[in-house]
Protein backbone atom coordinates (compact mmCIF):
# COMPACT_ATOMS: atom_id res chain seq x y z
CA UNK A 1 0.00 0.00 0.00
CA UNK A 2 2.64 2.53 0.97
CA UNK A 3 4.67 1.45 -2.05
CA UNK A 4 1.81 2.12 -4.48
CA UNK A 5 1.15 5.48 -2.83
CA UNK A 6 4.76 6.58 -3.30
CA UNK A 7 4.67 5.57 -6.95
CA UNK A 8 1.56 7.69 -7.58
CA UNK A 9 3.20 10.68 -5.89
CA UNK A 10 6.26 10.30 -8.10
CA UNK A 11 4.13 10.06 -11.22
CA UNK A 12 2.21 13.22 -10.33
CA UNK A 13 5.43 15.08 -9.61
CA UNK A 14 6.80 14.09 -13.00
CA UNK A 15 3.60 15.27 -14.74
CA UNK A 16 3.79 18.62 -12.92
CA UNK A 17 7.45 18.98 -13.91
CA UNK A 18 6.58 18.24 -17.52
CA UNK A 19 3.74 20.79 -17.43
CA UNK A 20 6.04 23.42 -15.94
CA UNK A 21 8.71 22.80 -18.58
CA UNK A 22 6.12 22.91 -21.37
CA UNK A 23 4.66 26.14 -19.95
CA UNK A 24 8.08 27.72 -19.72
CA UNK A 25 8.79 26.65 -23.28
CA UNK A 26 5.50 28.05 -24.56
CA UNK A 27 6.01 31.34 -22.68
CA UNK A 28 9.47 31.63 -24.11
CA UNK A 29 8.21 30.94 -27.60
CA UNK A 30 5.47 33.52 -27.18
CA UNK A 31 7.91 36.05 -25.79
CA UNK A 32 10.25 35.37 -28.69
CA UNK A 33 7.36 35.83 -31.15
CA UNK A 34 6.30 39.09 -29.52
CA UNK A 35 9.77 40.56 -29.18
CA UNK A 36 11.13 39.44 -32.52
CA UNK A 37 8.30 38.91 -35.02
CA UNK A 38 5.54 41.24 -33.72
CA UNK A 39 7.58 43.93 -32.03
CA UNK A 40 7.12 46.50 -34.82
CA UNK A 41 3.33 46.07 -35.08
CA UNK A 42 2.80 46.20 -31.34
CA UNK A 43 5.04 49.23 -30.98
CA UNK A 44 2.98 51.03 -33.63
CA UNK A 45 -0.24 50.14 -31.81
CA UNK A 46 1.16 51.44 -28.55
CA UNK A 47 2.36 54.61 -30.28
CA UNK A 48 -1.07 55.15 -31.84
CA UNK A 49 -2.55 55.05 -28.37
CA UNK A 50 -0.87 58.34 -27.45
CA UNK A 51 -0.16 59.90 -30.87
CA UNK A 52 -1.59 60.20 -34.39
CA UNK A 53 -0.73 61.61 -37.79
CA UNK A 54 -2.41 64.77 -39.00
CA UNK A 55 -1.87 66.96 -42.07
CA UNK A 56 -1.02 70.56 -41.25
CA UNK A 57 -1.30 73.34 -43.79
CA UNK A 58 0.69 76.55 -43.86
CA UNK A 59 -0.95 79.93 -43.38
CA UNK A 60 -2.39 81.49 -46.53
CA UNK A 61 -0.31 84.26 -48.13
CA UNK A 62 -1.40 87.89 -47.91
CA UNK A 63 -2.77 90.29 -50.53
CA UNK A 64 -1.45 93.87 -50.43
CA UNK A 65 -2.21 97.09 -52.29
CA UNK A 66 0.58 98.90 -54.18
CA UNK A 67 1.75 100.60 -50.96
CA UNK A 68 1.88 97.34 -48.98
CA UNK A 69 -1.36 97.95 -47.10
CA UNK A 70 -3.01 94.68 -46.14
CA UNK A 71 -6.15 93.85 -48.13
CA UNK A 72 -6.38 90.16 -47.21
CA UNK A 73 -4.52 88.41 -44.42
CA UNK A 74 -4.86 85.49 -42.01
CA UNK A 75 -5.52 85.66 -38.28
CA UNK A 76 -5.15 83.06 -35.54
CA UNK A 77 -8.22 80.92 -35.05
CA UNK A 78 -9.24 77.78 -33.19
CA UNK A 79 -10.67 74.55 -34.55
CA UNK A 80 -12.76 72.15 -32.47
CA UNK A 81 -12.02 68.41 -32.51
CA UNK A 82 -13.43 65.52 -30.51
CA UNK A 83 -12.62 62.04 -29.22
CA UNK A 84 -16.12 60.50 -29.54
CA UNK A 85 -15.16 57.43 -27.49
CA UNK A 86 -14.74 59.71 -24.45
CA UNK A 87 -18.07 61.52 -24.83
CA UNK A 88 -20.61 60.00 -22.43
CA UNK A 89 -23.70 61.89 -23.64
CA UNK A 90 -23.36 62.74 -27.38
CA UNK A 91 -26.92 64.08 -27.54
CA UNK A 92 -26.39 66.64 -24.81
CA UNK A 93 -22.98 67.64 -26.16
CA UNK A 94 -24.36 68.05 -29.70
CA UNK A 95 -27.24 70.21 -28.43
CA UNK A 96 -24.89 72.59 -26.61
CA UNK A 97 -22.29 72.77 -29.39
CA UNK A 98 -24.75 73.19 -32.26
CA UNK A 99 -26.33 76.17 -30.51
CA UNK A 100 -22.98 77.98 -30.27
CA UNK A 101 -21.57 76.90 -33.64
CA UNK A 102 -24.77 77.19 -35.66
CA UNK A 103 -24.38 73.74 -37.24
CA UNK A 104 -26.85 70.87 -37.73
CA UNK A 105 -27.53 69.19 -34.40
CA UNK A 106 -28.41 65.74 -35.77
CA UNK A 107 -25.29 65.49 -37.94
CA UNK A 108 -23.14 66.61 -35.04
CA UNK A 109 -24.73 64.02 -32.74
CA UNK A 110 -24.00 61.30 -35.32
CA UNK A 111 -20.36 62.43 -35.40
CA UNK A 112 -20.04 62.46 -31.60
CA UNK A 113 -21.73 59.05 -31.31
CA UNK A 114 -19.17 57.23 -33.46
CA UNK A 115 -16.52 54.93 -32.03
CA UNK A 116 -13.64 56.86 -33.59
CA UNK A 117 -10.77 58.31 -31.59
CA UNK A 118 -10.81 61.56 -33.59
CA UNK A 119 -13.41 63.73 -35.34
CA UNK A 120 -13.38 67.29 -36.63
CA UNK A 121 -16.29 69.32 -35.20
CA UNK A 122 -15.70 72.85 -36.57
CA UNK A 123 -12.85 74.73 -38.21
CA UNK A 124 -11.66 78.31 -37.65
CA UNK A 125 -14.27 79.40 -35.14
CA UNK A 126 -14.36 82.88 -33.62
CA UNK A 127 -12.64 83.63 -30.28
CA UNK A 128 -16.07 84.31 -28.74
CA UNK A 129 -17.34 80.88 -29.81
CA UNK A 130 -14.18 79.24 -28.46
CA UNK A 131 -14.64 80.89 -25.07
CA UNK A 132 -18.26 79.78 -24.88
CA UNK A 133 -17.32 76.17 -25.67
CA UNK A 134 -14.45 76.20 -23.17
CA UNK A 135 -16.97 77.30 -20.53
CA UNK A 136 -18.99 74.12 -21.13
CA UNK A 137 -16.11 71.87 -19.90
CA UNK A 138 -17.22 69.05 -22.17
CA UNK A 139 -15.21 65.84 -21.81
CA UNK A 140 -13.76 64.61 -25.12
CA UNK A 141 -13.87 68.06 -26.80
CA UNK A 142 -10.53 69.66 -27.69
CA UNK A 143 -9.12 72.87 -29.18
CA UNK A 144 -6.49 73.13 -31.92
CA UNK A 145 -4.64 76.21 -33.17
CA UNK A 146 -5.62 77.18 -36.72
CA UNK A 147 -5.81 80.25 -39.00
CA UNK A 148 -8.75 82.08 -40.56
CA UNK A 149 -8.89 84.40 -43.60
CA UNK A 150 -9.53 87.98 -42.62
CA UNK A 151 -10.25 91.13 -44.64
CA UNK A 152 -9.23 94.10 -42.45
CA UNK A 153 -10.94 96.69 -44.67
CA UNK A 154 -14.24 94.82 -44.80
CA UNK A 155 -16.04 95.83 -48.05
CA UNK A 156 -13.02 97.43 -49.73
CA UNK A 157 -12.25 95.79 -53.11
CA UNK A 158 -14.43 92.84 -52.13
CA UNK A 159 -15.46 91.90 -55.69
CA UNK A 160 -11.81 91.96 -56.77
CA UNK A 161 -10.36 90.08 -53.79
CA UNK A 162 -13.14 87.50 -53.45
CA UNK A 163 -13.03 85.23 -50.39
CA UNK A 164 -12.16 81.76 -49.10
CA UNK A 165 -14.30 78.95 -47.71
CA UNK A 166 -14.10 77.20 -44.35
CA UNK A 167 -11.13 75.14 -45.56
CA UNK A 168 -9.27 78.36 -46.51
CA UNK A 169 -9.46 77.60 -50.24
CA UNK A 170 -10.37 80.46 -52.60
CA UNK A 171 -13.98 80.54 -53.79
CA UNK A 172 -14.24 83.90 -55.61
CA UNK A 173 -12.12 86.64 -57.12
CA UNK A 174 -8.33 86.72 -56.84
CA UNK A 175 -8.54 84.31 -53.90
CA UNK A 176 -9.92 81.76 -56.37
CA UNK A 177 -7.82 82.72 -59.39
CA UNK A 178 -4.53 82.62 -57.44
CA UNK A 179 -5.44 79.91 -54.94
CA UNK A 180 -2.41 77.79 -55.84
CA UNK A 181 -0.13 80.79 -55.24
CA UNK A 182 -1.67 81.95 -51.98
CA UNK A 183 -2.39 78.64 -50.25
CA UNK A 184 0.29 77.27 -47.95
CA UNK A 185 2.06 73.97 -48.39
CA UNK A 186 0.89 70.82 -46.58
CA UNK A 187 2.87 68.46 -44.36
CA UNK A 188 1.89 65.22 -42.61
CA UNK A 189 3.24 65.11 -39.06
CA UNK A 190 2.82 62.96 -35.93
CA UNK A 191 1.33 64.78 -32.96
CA UNK A 192 1.12 63.65 -29.32
CA UNK A 193 -2.16 63.08 -27.51
CA UNK A 194 -3.01 63.08 -23.83
CA UNK A 195 -4.75 60.18 -22.10
CA UNK A 196 -8.14 61.38 -23.30
CA UNK A 197 -7.13 61.77 -26.93
CA UNK A 198 -6.51 65.52 -26.88
CA UNK A 199 -3.60 66.91 -28.88
CA UNK A 200 -0.63 68.03 -26.79
CA UNK A 201 1.43 69.70 -29.53
CA UNK A 202 0.70 70.83 -33.09
CA UNK A 203 4.04 71.84 -34.58
CA UNK A 204 3.60 75.62 -34.78
CA UNK A 205 7.18 76.07 -35.89
CA UNK A 206 6.68 73.64 -38.75
CA UNK A 207 3.49 75.42 -39.86
CA UNK A 208 5.31 78.77 -40.06
CA UNK A 209 7.62 77.36 -42.73
CA UNK A 210 4.67 76.29 -44.89
CA UNK A 211 3.18 79.77 -45.41
CA UNK A 212 1.91 80.59 -48.93
CA UNK A 213 3.17 83.30 -51.27
CA UNK A 214 1.81 86.86 -51.11
CA UNK A 215 0.47 89.05 -53.91
CA UNK A 216 0.97 92.81 -54.33
CA UNK A 217 -1.70 94.55 -56.43
CA UNK A 218 -1.56 97.77 -58.42
CA UNK A 219 -4.66 99.00 -56.56
CA UNK A 220 -4.25 102.02 -54.30
CA UNK A 221 -6.22 101.61 -51.07
CA UNK A 222 -6.89 105.35 -50.78
CA UNK A 223 -8.14 105.80 -54.36
CA UNK A 224 -10.14 102.57 -54.10
CA UNK A 225 -11.79 103.84 -50.91
CA UNK A 226 -12.74 107.26 -52.27
CA UNK A 227 -13.98 105.70 -55.53
CA UNK A 228 -16.26 103.36 -53.60
CA UNK A 229 -17.46 106.18 -51.36
CA UNK A 230 -18.34 108.49 -54.28
CA UNK A 231 -19.88 105.64 -56.24
CA UNK A 232 -22.15 104.74 -53.32
CA UNK A 233 -23.34 108.35 -52.97
CA UNK A 234 -24.02 108.57 -56.72
CA UNK A 235 -25.99 105.31 -56.90
CA UNK A 236 -28.08 106.22 -53.88
CA UNK A 237 -28.66 109.83 -55.00
CA UNK A 238 -30.04 108.62 -58.33
CA UNK A 239 -31.84 105.58 -56.88
CA UNK A 240 -29.89 103.43 -59.31
CA UNK A 241 -29.55 99.67 -59.40
CA UNK A 242 -25.74 99.55 -59.22
CA UNK A 243 -22.55 101.27 -60.31
CA UNK A 244 -18.93 100.73 -61.37
CA UNK A 245 -15.95 103.10 -61.20
CA UNK A 246 -12.46 102.34 -62.54
CA UNK A 247 -9.25 104.36 -62.29
CA UNK A 248 -6.30 103.53 -64.57
CA UNK A 249 -2.86 104.96 -65.35
CA UNK A 250 -2.99 105.32 -69.16
CA UNK A 251 0.77 105.04 -69.74
CA UNK A 252 1.13 101.74 -67.85
CA UNK A 253 -2.34 100.16 -67.79
CA UNK A 254 -2.13 99.91 -63.99
CA UNK A 255 -5.50 99.83 -62.26
CA UNK A 256 -5.61 101.98 -59.15
CA UNK A 257 -9.27 101.28 -58.41
CA UNK A 258 -12.00 98.82 -59.39
CA UNK A 259 -15.01 99.96 -57.38
CA UNK A 260 -18.48 98.43 -57.19
CA UNK A 261 -21.74 99.27 -55.51
CA UNK A 262 -23.59 97.49 -53.93
CA UNK A 263 -20.76 95.97 -51.92
CA UNK A 264 -20.45 92.98 -49.60
CA UNK A 265 -18.29 92.02 -46.63
CA UNK A 266 -16.12 88.99 -47.49
CA UNK A 267 -15.67 88.28 -43.76
CA UNK A 268 -19.37 87.34 -43.70
CA UNK A 269 -20.00 86.41 -47.33
CA UNK A 270 -22.70 83.85 -46.47
CA UNK A 271 -25.07 86.69 -45.60
CA UNK A 272 -25.12 87.93 -49.22
CA UNK A 273 -26.64 86.86 -52.51
CA UNK A 274 -24.22 85.36 -55.05
CA UNK A 275 -24.90 88.26 -57.43
CA UNK A 276 -23.07 90.60 -55.05
CA UNK A 277 -19.82 88.61 -55.47
CA UNK A 278 -19.47 89.23 -59.22
CA UNK A 279 -16.67 91.50 -60.40
CA UNK A 280 -18.99 93.19 -62.90
CA UNK A 281 -16.23 95.46 -64.25
CA UNK A 282 -14.77 92.30 -65.80
CA UNK A 283 -17.60 89.79 -66.11
CA UNK A 284 -20.50 91.91 -67.38
CA UNK A 285 -20.97 93.43 -70.84
CA UNK A 286 -23.18 96.42 -71.66
CA UNK A 287 -23.85 98.67 -74.62
CA UNK A 288 -21.54 101.70 -74.30
CA UNK A 289 -23.82 104.20 -76.03
CA UNK A 290 -22.23 107.45 -77.14
CA UNK A 291 -18.93 106.64 -75.42
CA UNK A 292 -18.24 104.52 -78.52
CA UNK A 293 -18.28 107.62 -80.77
CA UNK A 294 -14.69 108.57 -79.96
CA UNK A 295 -13.48 105.25 -81.40
CA UNK A 296 -15.50 105.78 -84.57
CA UNK A 297 -13.93 109.25 -84.86
CA UNK A 298 -10.47 107.75 -84.31
CA UNK A 299 -11.06 105.27 -87.16
CA UNK A 300 -12.16 108.14 -89.44
CA UNK A 301 -9.03 110.18 -88.66
CA UNK A 302 -6.89 107.19 -89.56
CA UNK A 303 -8.75 106.93 -92.87
CA UNK A 304 -8.02 110.41 -94.18
CA UNK A 305 -10.66 112.56 -92.50
CA UNK A 306 -9.82 115.58 -90.38
CA UNK A 307 -11.31 117.16 -87.24
CA UNK A 308 -12.93 119.85 -89.42
CA UNK A 309 -14.45 117.45 -91.96
CA UNK A 310 -18.15 118.28 -92.06
CA UNK A 311 -21.24 116.08 -92.24
CA UNK A 312 -24.89 116.98 -92.72
CA UNK A 313 -26.86 115.94 -89.63
CA UNK A 314 -30.33 116.05 -91.18
CA UNK A 315 -31.78 118.47 -88.61
CA UNK A 316 -32.22 115.75 -86.02
CA UNK A 317 -33.95 112.93 -87.95
CA UNK A 318 -32.32 110.41 -90.31
CA UNK A 319 -33.90 107.31 -91.86
CA UNK A 320 -31.98 104.16 -92.73
CA UNK A 321 -34.42 101.77 -94.35
CA UNK A 322 -37.25 101.16 -91.92
CA UNK A 323 -35.30 102.61 -89.00
CA UNK A 324 -35.05 106.22 -87.87
CA UNK A 325 -32.08 107.70 -86.01
CA UNK A 326 -32.65 110.76 -83.82
CA UNK A 327 -30.44 113.41 -82.22
CA UNK A 328 -31.30 115.00 -78.88
CA UNK A 329 -31.13 118.41 -80.59
CA UNK A 330 -31.51 119.15 -84.34
CA UNK A 331 -28.30 120.04 -86.20
CA UNK A 332 -27.58 120.73 -89.85
CA UNK A 333 -23.87 120.81 -90.77
CA UNK A 334 -21.37 119.77 -88.08
CA UNK A 335 -17.62 119.22 -88.16
CA UNK A 336 -16.24 116.03 -86.64
CA UNK A 337 -15.13 118.09 -83.63
CA UNK A 338 -18.70 119.28 -83.15
CA UNK A 339 -20.20 115.84 -83.71
CA UNK A 340 -18.25 114.54 -80.71
CA UNK A 341 -18.83 117.72 -78.68
CA UNK A 342 -22.60 117.62 -79.16
CA UNK A 343 -22.73 113.80 -79.36
CA UNK A 344 -24.67 113.62 -82.63
CA UNK A 345 -25.91 110.10 -83.43
CA UNK A 346 -26.64 111.07 -87.02
CA UNK A 347 -23.27 112.69 -87.54
CA UNK A 348 -21.30 109.71 -86.23
CA UNK A 349 -23.50 107.32 -88.26
CA UNK A 350 -22.48 109.18 -91.40
CA UNK A 351 -18.83 109.09 -90.32
CA UNK A 352 -19.04 105.30 -89.90
CA UNK A 353 -20.79 104.85 -93.25
CA UNK A 354 -18.14 106.95 -95.02
CA UNK A 355 -15.14 104.96 -93.75
CA UNK A 356 -16.86 101.60 -94.36
CA UNK A 357 -17.85 98.59 -92.27
CA UNK A 358 -14.53 96.74 -92.58
CA UNK A 359 -12.38 99.69 -91.51
CA UNK A 360 -14.65 100.49 -88.57
CA UNK A 361 -14.67 96.86 -87.42
CA UNK A 362 -10.90 96.58 -87.73
CA UNK A 363 -10.28 99.66 -85.57
CA UNK A 364 -12.81 98.66 -82.94
CA UNK A 365 -11.11 95.27 -82.75
CA UNK A 366 -7.69 96.94 -82.54
CA UNK A 367 -8.92 98.95 -79.55
CA UNK A 368 -9.69 95.63 -77.85
CA UNK A 369 -13.45 95.29 -78.29
CA UNK A 370 -14.77 91.78 -78.89
CA UNK A 371 -11.75 90.20 -77.17
CA UNK A 372 -10.66 89.56 -73.60
CA UNK A 373 -8.11 92.00 -72.17
CA UNK A 374 -6.48 89.11 -70.25
CA UNK A 375 -6.75 90.97 -66.96
CA UNK A 376 -5.81 88.78 -64.01
CA UNK A 377 -9.41 88.19 -62.86
CA UNK A 378 -11.65 85.14 -63.32
CA UNK A 379 -14.73 85.14 -65.55
CA UNK A 380 -13.75 87.89 -68.00
CA UNK A 381 -16.25 88.50 -70.81
CA UNK A 382 -15.30 89.17 -74.42
CA UNK A 383 -18.29 91.47 -74.93
CA UNK A 384 -19.80 91.21 -78.40
CA UNK A 385 -18.76 92.65 -81.75
CA UNK A 386 -20.19 90.68 -84.64
CA UNK A 387 -18.18 90.20 -87.89
CA UNK A 388 -18.66 93.14 -90.26
CA UNK A 389 -19.77 90.76 -93.02
CA UNK A 390 -22.98 90.22 -91.02
CA UNK A 391 -23.73 93.92 -90.52
CA UNK A 392 -26.81 95.43 -92.10
CA UNK A 393 -26.92 99.16 -92.83
CA UNK A 394 -28.66 99.85 -89.55
CA UNK A 395 -26.16 97.62 -87.69
CA UNK A 396 -23.22 99.68 -88.98
CA UNK A 397 -24.93 102.92 -88.01
CA UNK A 398 -25.96 101.68 -84.56
CA UNK A 399 -22.50 100.31 -83.77
CA UNK A 400 -21.00 103.69 -84.71
CA UNK A 401 -22.84 105.29 -81.78
CA UNK A 402 -22.67 102.35 -79.36
CA UNK A 403 -25.74 100.19 -79.96
CA UNK A 404 -25.64 96.61 -81.22
CA UNK A 405 -22.20 96.18 -79.62
CA UNK A 406 -21.40 95.34 -75.99
CA UNK A 407 -18.26 95.98 -73.99
CA UNK A 408 -16.96 95.39 -70.49
CA UNK A 409 -15.94 98.28 -68.26
CA UNK A 410 -12.32 97.07 -68.36
CA UNK A 411 -12.37 97.06 -72.20
CA UNK A 412 -13.84 100.55 -72.33
CA UNK A 413 -11.35 102.17 -69.96
CA UNK A 414 -8.48 100.37 -71.72
CA UNK A 415 -9.64 101.79 -75.06
CA UNK A 416 -10.00 105.31 -73.63
CA UNK A 417 -6.54 104.99 -72.04
CA UNK A 418 -5.11 104.07 -75.46
CA UNK A 419 -6.30 107.44 -76.78
CA UNK A 420 -4.79 109.17 -73.74
CA UNK A 421 -1.55 107.23 -74.27
CA UNK A 422 -0.96 108.62 -77.79
CA UNK A 423 -2.68 105.68 -79.45
CA UNK A 424 -0.86 102.89 -77.60
CA UNK A 425 -3.07 100.16 -76.09
CA UNK A 426 -1.67 98.70 -72.85
CA UNK A 427 -2.65 95.44 -71.21
CA UNK A 428 -4.62 96.13 -67.99
CA UNK A 429 -2.28 95.49 -65.07
CA UNK A 430 -3.65 94.39 -61.68
CA UNK A 431 -0.90 92.15 -60.24
CA UNK A 432 2.30 94.04 -59.43
CA UNK A 433 4.40 91.24 -57.96
CA UNK A 434 4.39 87.92 -56.12
CA UNK A 435 6.53 87.53 -53.01
CA UNK A 436 7.71 84.60 -50.91
CA UNK A 437 6.77 84.28 -47.23
CA UNK A 438 10.03 85.98 -46.23
CA UNK A 439 9.48 88.97 -48.55
CA UNK A 440 11.62 87.90 -51.51
CA UNK A 441 10.31 89.05 -54.90
CA UNK A 442 9.58 85.91 -56.92
CA UNK A 443 7.79 87.45 -59.91
CA UNK A 444 7.53 91.11 -60.92
CA UNK A 445 5.01 92.20 -63.57
CA UNK A 446 5.78 95.14 -65.83
CA UNK A 447 3.56 97.29 -68.11
CA UNK A 448 2.91 95.47 -71.38
CA UNK A 449 2.25 97.20 -74.69
CA UNK A 450 -0.34 95.44 -76.84
CA UNK A 451 -0.24 97.53 -80.02
CA UNK A 452 -0.18 101.00 -81.55
CA UNK A 453 -3.87 101.34 -82.45
CA UNK A 454 -3.84 104.81 -84.02
CA UNK A 455 -1.11 107.34 -84.72
CA UNK A 456 -0.02 109.84 -82.11
CA UNK A 457 -1.39 112.62 -84.34
CA UNK A 458 -4.84 111.01 -84.52
CA UNK A 459 -4.81 110.45 -80.76
CA UNK A 460 -4.06 114.14 -80.17
CA UNK A 461 -6.95 115.11 -82.43
CA UNK A 462 -9.38 112.80 -80.59
CA UNK A 463 -8.14 114.23 -77.28
CA UNK A 464 -9.10 117.71 -78.48
CA UNK A 465 -12.56 116.48 -79.49
CA UNK A 466 -12.99 114.99 -76.03
CA UNK A 467 -11.83 118.24 -74.42
CA UNK A 468 -14.44 120.17 -76.43
CA UNK A 469 -17.10 117.78 -75.09
CA UNK A 470 -16.29 118.96 -71.55
CA UNK A 471 -16.17 122.66 -72.41
CA UNK A 472 -19.07 125.12 -72.89
CA UNK A 473 -22.12 123.63 -74.61
CA UNK A 474 -20.57 120.15 -74.66
CA UNK A 475 -22.43 117.18 -73.19
CA UNK A 476 -19.88 116.66 -70.40
CA UNK A 477 -19.50 120.11 -68.82
CA UNK A 478 -20.19 118.72 -65.34
CA UNK A 479 -16.89 116.83 -65.52
CA UNK A 480 -14.79 120.00 -65.93
CA UNK A 481 -12.17 120.63 -63.23
CA UNK A 482 -10.74 124.09 -62.61
CA UNK A 483 -7.02 124.16 -63.36
CA UNK A 484 -6.96 121.00 -65.49
CA UNK A 485 -7.89 120.26 -69.10
CA UNK A 486 -10.28 117.34 -68.88
CA UNK A 487 -10.98 115.16 -71.91
CA UNK A 488 -14.12 113.08 -71.70
CA UNK A 489 -17.14 111.53 -73.36
CA UNK A 490 -20.65 110.96 -72.15
CA UNK A 491 -22.69 107.85 -72.86
CA UNK A 492 -26.39 107.23 -72.28
CA UNK A 493 -27.17 103.70 -73.35
CA UNK A 494 -30.71 102.42 -73.52
CA UNK A 495 -30.67 98.91 -72.05
CA UNK A 496 -31.58 96.01 -74.29
CA UNK A 497 -34.54 93.85 -73.27
CA UNK A 498 -33.61 90.56 -71.58
CA UNK A 499 -35.32 88.60 -74.36
CA UNK A 500 -33.12 90.39 -76.91
CA UNK A 501 -36.09 91.97 -78.67
CA UNK A 502 -35.69 95.73 -78.69
CA UNK A 503 -34.78 98.19 -75.95
CA UNK A 504 -36.30 99.02 -72.60
CA UNK A 505 -38.10 102.37 -72.62
CA UNK A 506 -37.19 103.47 -69.09
CA UNK A 507 -33.90 101.76 -68.25
CA UNK A 508 -30.51 103.24 -69.12
CA UNK A 509 -26.83 102.94 -68.27
CA UNK A 510 -25.31 106.37 -67.67
CA UNK A 511 -21.62 106.58 -68.56
CA UNK A 512 -18.82 109.09 -68.39
CA UNK A 513 -15.24 108.23 -69.24
CA UNK A 514 -12.18 110.34 -69.86
CA UNK A 515 -8.79 111.44 -68.61
CA UNK A 516 -6.76 114.44 -67.47
CA UNK A 517 -4.65 116.46 -67.99
CA UNK A 518 -4.86 116.59 -71.79
CA UNK A 519 -1.15 116.95 -72.60
CA UNK A 520 0.16 114.38 -70.13
CA UNK A 521 -2.76 112.26 -68.86
CA UNK A 522 -2.12 111.01 -65.33
CA UNK A 523 -5.38 109.16 -64.77
CA UNK A 524 -8.20 107.75 -66.87
CA UNK A 525 -11.53 107.16 -65.16
CA UNK A 526 -14.74 105.37 -66.09
CA UNK A 527 -18.02 105.73 -64.18
CA UNK A 528 -21.05 103.64 -65.21
CA UNK A 529 -24.36 103.87 -63.33
CA UNK A 530 -26.97 101.19 -64.02
CA UNK A 531 -30.64 102.20 -64.20
CA UNK A 532 -30.62 105.64 -62.55
CA UNK A 533 -34.03 107.21 -61.92
CA UNK A 534 -35.30 110.70 -62.78
CA UNK A 535 -32.09 111.83 -64.50
CA UNK A 536 -30.34 109.37 -66.78
CA UNK A 537 -28.01 111.28 -69.14
CA UNK A 538 -24.36 110.38 -68.63
CA UNK A 539 -23.45 114.06 -68.41
CA UNK A 540 -25.86 114.57 -65.49
CA UNK A 541 -25.40 111.29 -63.58
CA UNK A 542 -21.89 109.92 -64.17
CA UNK A 543 -19.91 113.09 -65.05
CA UNK A 544 -20.12 114.65 -61.54
CA UNK A 545 -18.88 111.40 -59.97
CA UNK A 546 -16.02 111.33 -62.50
CA UNK A 547 -15.10 114.89 -61.55
CA UNK A 548 -15.05 114.18 -57.81
CA UNK A 549 -13.00 110.97 -58.13
CA UNK A 550 -10.50 112.73 -60.43
CA UNK A 551 -10.22 115.82 -58.21
CA UNK A 552 -9.71 113.89 -54.98
CA UNK A 553 -7.27 111.49 -56.64
CA UNK A 554 -5.23 114.43 -57.97
CA UNK A 555 -5.17 115.96 -54.48
CA UNK A 556 -4.03 112.67 -52.95
CA UNK A 557 -1.35 112.10 -55.61
CA UNK A 558 -0.19 115.74 -55.43
CA UNK A 559 -0.70 116.32 -59.15
CA UNK A 560 -0.49 120.12 -59.54
CA UNK A 561 -2.79 122.20 -61.78
CA UNK A 562 -1.55 122.63 -65.34
CA UNK A 563 -1.91 126.40 -65.55
CA UNK A 564 -1.08 128.32 -62.40
CA UNK A 565 -1.83 131.64 -64.14
CA UNK A 566 -5.33 130.39 -64.89
CA UNK A 567 -5.77 129.39 -61.23
CA UNK A 568 -4.59 132.84 -60.07
CA UNK A 569 -7.05 134.55 -62.39
CA UNK A 570 -9.89 132.74 -60.62
CA UNK A 571 -8.87 134.09 -57.22
CA UNK A 572 -10.05 137.40 -55.83
CA UNK A 573 -7.52 140.27 -55.55
CA UNK A 574 -7.31 139.77 -51.82
CA UNK A 575 -6.57 136.07 -52.23
CA UNK A 576 -3.77 136.76 -54.71
CA UNK A 577 -1.85 138.41 -51.94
Amino acid sequence: MPKNFNNRIKQRFIVVQILIVVSIFLLGAKSFDIQIFKAKDLAEKAENGYSRYITIKGERGQIFDRNMNELATSSDAISITANPSNIKDPGSAAKKLSKILGINRKKLQDTLSSKRMFACVAKSISPDQAEQIKGLNLEGIYFENDSKRFYPNRNLSAQVLGFTGTDNSGLEGLEYKYNSVLEGSSLKIRVKKDGNGGILELGKEKRAGLKGKSIVLTLDKKIQFLSEQILEKTVEAHQAKSGIALVMRPQTGELLSIAHFPQFNPNNFKRYNNIAFRNRAVTDAFEPGSAMKVFTAAAALENGFGPKSIFFCENGTYKIGAFTIHDTHPYDWLSMNEIIKFSSNIGVTKIGATIGDKALHNYLTAFGFGNKTQIECPGETTGSLSPYQKWSKIDAGAISFGQGVSVSAIQLISGISAIANNGVLMKPLLIKKIMSSNGEELEVYHPEKIRQVISSKSAQQVKRMMRLAVENQGTGTKAAIVGYTVCGKTGTAQKAMENGKGYSKGNYISIFTGFAPEDNPELAILVAIDEPRKQYYGGDVAAPAFKTIMTESFNYLNIPPENNEHMMALLSPGEKN
